[in-house]
């Protein structure tokens, strides 16, 4: 079953990959609408969670971000499609890095980097990296049950030098690292823990709830640098991510993860419309 899925979606995705953003646009248009008003994917956690963080807005603001929403998940999902078809100069020109700087500092030092961000805006493309710093870009991902769609988004990231590593065999992976090589791990680290009753709980968006602490132990495990990518969208297709290092302050056991919180809050009040409300973020509040 899982072949013949393939079968039958890869002739659109590679069709929708090579179409110009003019198109692929109008097909996203279809998408959002498709989504929101026909199949209504997920629209009561999505209306569940917009209440929980923003009580004080009415029912017309949130309504209004509902919509925005919809339009920019749909415009994430054919861009993660698009870019099988994109080229370096065009990934380039459209996912800028204000302060690449920061990274090449921090690799002066002969340091390997975890960028973390939440689902926030076009986190997908960041993985595009590679293209302005020594050195490749990885992403931890959980892979997908279908292990042909799978090679095929293994495949997508691999053209612009970025690479997918199993959260499965991620210590196999580090311990096997090339030392004379530079290497960037993208990670997002805004999920909920699988595992609740022993999780570290913290208020984030103005709820207590578990928060994961993954990224946290996998910088300290294998001595990275953390930086945070503060992801923005200048207009429809248009990235410019900035790089915020997050140093360790204290002796708070979740010191980073807290200054991560903050700062992925502080971008999702900016623009809520850009947070992927779709996840069931809150299943586990706390009093």
């Amino acid at each position: 079953m899982h072949l013949l899925i393939y079968i039958l979606t890869y002739p659109l995705i590679k069709f929708i990959s090579i179409l110009p953003f003019s198109i692929v646009y109008k097909i996203s248009n279809i998408l959002s609408f498709l989504l929101h008003k026909v199949v209504r994917y997920r629209l009561k956690t999505v209306k569940k969670n917009l209440n929980l963080v923003f009580p004080n807005k009415d029912k017309e603001e949130l309504d209004e971000i509902e919509k925005k929403f919809y339009s920019h998940f749909a415009d994430i999902s054919i861009e993660s499609i698009k870019a099988y078809g994109m080229s370096e100069k065009e990934m380039k020109r459209r996912y800028t890095y204000e302060n690449i700087h920061e990274i090449e500092k921090i690799q002066e030092k002969n340091k390997n980097i975890i960028l973390i961000c939440g689902h926030y805006s076009n986190f997908e493309w960041l993985l595009s990296i590679g293209y302005n710093v020594k050195g490749n870009g990885y992403g931890i991902y959980t892979p997908m049950s279908n292990k042909y769609f799978d090679r095929l988004f293994k495949k997508i990231r691999g053209k612009h030098n970025a690479f997918l590593v199993s959260r499965y065999h991620i210590n196999d992976f580090m311990n096997n690292l090339d030392v004379n090589k530079y290497h960037l791990f993208g990670f997002a680290a805004d999920q909920s823990p699988r595992k609740i009753g022993k999780s570290y709980i913290n208020k984030f968006l103005g709820h207590n709830v578990p928060i994961f602490t993954g990224a946290e132990r996998f910088s300290k495990d294998f001595n990275l640098s953390v930086v945070f990518a503060d992801i923005t969208r200048i207009k429809r297709g248009f990235y410019r991510t900035k790089f915020i290092e997050i140093l360790e302050k204290d002796n708070n056991q979740y010191n980073v993860t807290n200054q991560f919180l903050k700062l992925l809050e502080k971008q999702i009040y900016r623009d809520p419309s850009q947070y992927f409300w779709t996840h069931n973020r809150f299943k586990h509040l706390t009093t």
